[in-house]
């Protein structure tokens, strides 16, 4: 069934990502393979291993246009008052997104290989998260120490992602979208309240013995 003169490898690449995309959402992506992909496009095994390296190759591909999606849907948030308001929002839009994409949302961590990261999907996760970072940056006590910034982005995003996963899993049982939101919604607002708290290094000494 090849056709390899009808299309440029380009128009190849893009035919192979939105046939592997659409078998993700419909089917998940353990039922993503290179046979399944071929058969939709009407083009060969190798025809794919033309444009890409390996089915690794365009699984990250996959993910990579998942996460340009997320990171676009953070950036289009309207102006907050504040920068607590604004991490809120984003907890929103993360929430949604993964309720509206669950297998494409899914994917960016579960379908993880032992082979090494490339540098172009680290860069997508970097941006990603330079999102949630800004905000944070508005709240530190001490503008000159980013790092901080960066650690309360990590360890925050760590506990709404895992909010999402429990509400969309039925671990805690049948949690509907509105439920999953409130408690994002508290998550998001006691993290930054105790974050946000003036440190005293004295009060972290311990007593003496």
């Amino acid at each position: 069934m090849a056709r390899r003169s009808e299309h440029t490898q380009e128009q190849i690449r893009e035919m192979v990502l939105n046939a592997a995309e659409t078998i993700v959402v419909e089917e998940g992506f353990h039922a993503l393979t290179v046979r399944k992909v071929a058969l939709e496009i009407g083009y060969t095994v190798g025809s794919i291993y033309m444009v890409f390296a390996n089915m690794d190759d365009v699984v990250m591909h996959v993910k990579g246009r998942a996460l340009d999606e997320l990171a676009g849907q953070l950036r289009q948030l309207e102006p907050c008052e504040s920068a607590e308001q604004h991490i809120l929002a984003l907890a929103e839009v993360y929430l949604q997104f993964a309720h509206q994409h669950f297998n494409r949302w899914r994917m960016i961590f579960e379908a993880i290989k032992d082979a090494p990261v490339p540098e172009w999907y680290q860069q997508k996760t970097r941006e990603m998260f330079s999102i949630v970072e800004q905000p944070f940056c508005r709240l530190l006590p001490d503008p000159a120490d980013p790092e901080q910034a960066h650690l309360a982005a990590q360890a925050l995003w760590s506990g709404v992602h895992g909010a999402c996963v429990l509400s969309l899993n039925g671990s805690l049982g049948r949690v509907g979208a509105e439920n999953a939101q409130a408690t994002v919604a508290m998550l998001v607002t006691n993290f930054i309240a105790g974050w946000s708290q003036p440190r005293n290094p004295a009060s972290a000494t311990p007593p003496r013995k």
